[in-house]
């Protein structure tokens, strides 16, 4: 979606004037400092965190960050769960559709021991199960899926191929600024969706809660066509009921650890910033 693409209007102005640090009269910080996160694990990517009260931008990468567009991977089951709600082909987040018998693998090999069982919505949603979406996918239809992919503006709204996989075969592509401006609809509402649907999606998005923080993300793992892994982390954290928006993803080389890293790098950069201690 191009919604975030209006607050990094100014990001272009830094570039274009060669400003390096910041934009402070647009509250848009371009902060480069982030990318030893990324080489200390041996990636490459980009991060951006959008403080919703104060309009303050903090961006690492903002090339890639606005402009290199990726698969969304297990991301797009954040879309996949709002059409299915949409449409009646996902009752609610109860509803199970039953396993197949087929025992998958996960990108590493090991077997998908969450995914090969009967599973809720909200089950799938949480172990990322790929078999549960594709079925999803199929019940929604090539046709009902364009119709609102286009409506999302959800990045390049391309189907190419099966209707359960182009999420994962590198034809459906988007930006980390297009991530982030569905999920800031998604979290207030905004979104062509009735409020039921949205409520429910938002709060399977919910990962960590306590006293502190709530965390809320997805995931995504898959493999670009130069054969790398390519890693997404898009959500929010809320502290003291003010949401802060962010998305990020992580490029290694094939066999890169995705599961721990991208959230290792994630919660570093969120730690840095003065998260997890409620006094945001």
């Amino acid at each position: 979606m191009k919604n975030s693409v209006s607050f990094l209007l100014c990001c272009m102005a830094v570039i274009l004037s060669v400003c390096i640090t910041a934009c402070s009269p647009n509250n848009v910080t371009i902060d480069n400092s982030l990318r030893k996160y990324f080489d200390t694990n041996h990636v490459k990517g980009t991060f951006g965190l959008y403080d919703n009260g104060t309009g303050q931008f903090i961006i690492y990468n903002l090339e890639r960050f606005k402009d290199s567009a990726y698969l969304p991977a297990s991301t797009f089951k954040i879309v996949n769960s709002l059409i299915g709600i949409e449409t009646g082909k996902i009752v609610d987040e109860k509803m199970v559709i039953k396993w197949d018998g087929v025992i998958r693998k996960y990108p590493n090999g090991d077997t998908a021991k969450g995914w090969n069982k009967d599973l809720t919505m909200l089950e799938a949603f949480k172990a990322s199960a790929v078999p549960y979406y594709q079925e999803v996918a199929r019940r929604i239809g090539k046709d009902t899926m364009h119709h609102w992919l286009d409506s999302l503006k959800y990045g390049n709204h391309i189907i190419s191929g099966a209707i359960d996989t182009f999420w994962l075969n590198n034809t459906l592509k988007v930006t980390a600024d297009e991530q982030m401006g569905l999920l800031k609809e998604l979290y207030f509402g905004k979104l062509p969706f009735q409020k039921r649907t949205q409520e429910i999606v938002k709060k399977a998005l919910l990962q960590e809660s306590n006293a502190n923080y709530q965390l809320s993300y997805k995931t995504g793992w898959g493999f670009l066509p130069n054969g790398n892994a390519l890693g997404w982390m898009v959500g929010w954290i809320e502290e003291n009921h003010h949401p802060y928006f962010f998305a990020m993803n992580v490029e290694g080389p094939h066999n890169t650890p995705m599961t721990p890293l991208r959230l290792d790098i994630l919660k570093a950069i969120l730690k840095e910033r003065g998260f997890f201690e409620g006094k945001r």
